[in-house]
């Protein structure tokens, strides 16, 4: 039996504001998107050609308050082949939360709290 990991889903309070994050920090474009026939909810897979694996981005009707991540003791990894220009638009953006010089990553953080880890694809 092989498992093939597919997507993992975020929710987010504002859709629009979290979509054009992802496109400017990471390049995520919408892929597909699903709307309740009632508004009551709306998921939009944001992805890329660098891999099939997408981000589900979920937005809920009846949660208009900030979303409690915990501890921002999970995160998301991207590799990425120029880190320096990455580096570059991140500071640019303000989003850059932690650095860690000793290993050569550093993480940003989207506008409800997730951390995304940044990581030179050739270490």
């Amino acid at each position: 039996m092989k498992f093939k990991m597919v997507h993992e889903n975020y929710n987010v309070q504002n859709l629009e504001k979290s979509l054009d994050f992802y496109e400017k920090a990471l390049g995520l474009t919408e892929k597909r998107r699903k709307t309740a026939p009632d508004g009551s909810f709306v998921i939009v897979f944001v992805g890329n050609d660098a891999s099939e694996f997408e981000l589900e981005l979920t937005w809920l009707a009846d949660h208009p308050q900030k979303y409690d991540i915990g501890e921002e003791e999970f995160h998301l990894a991207f590799h990425v082949d120029d880190f320096a220009a990455a580096h570059e638009l991140h500071e640019k953006m303000g989003c850059i939360c932690f650095e860690n010089h000793s290993m050569g990553i550093y993480f940003i953080q989207d506008p409800d709290g997730y951390w995304l880890e940044v990581i030179p694809a050739k270490r």
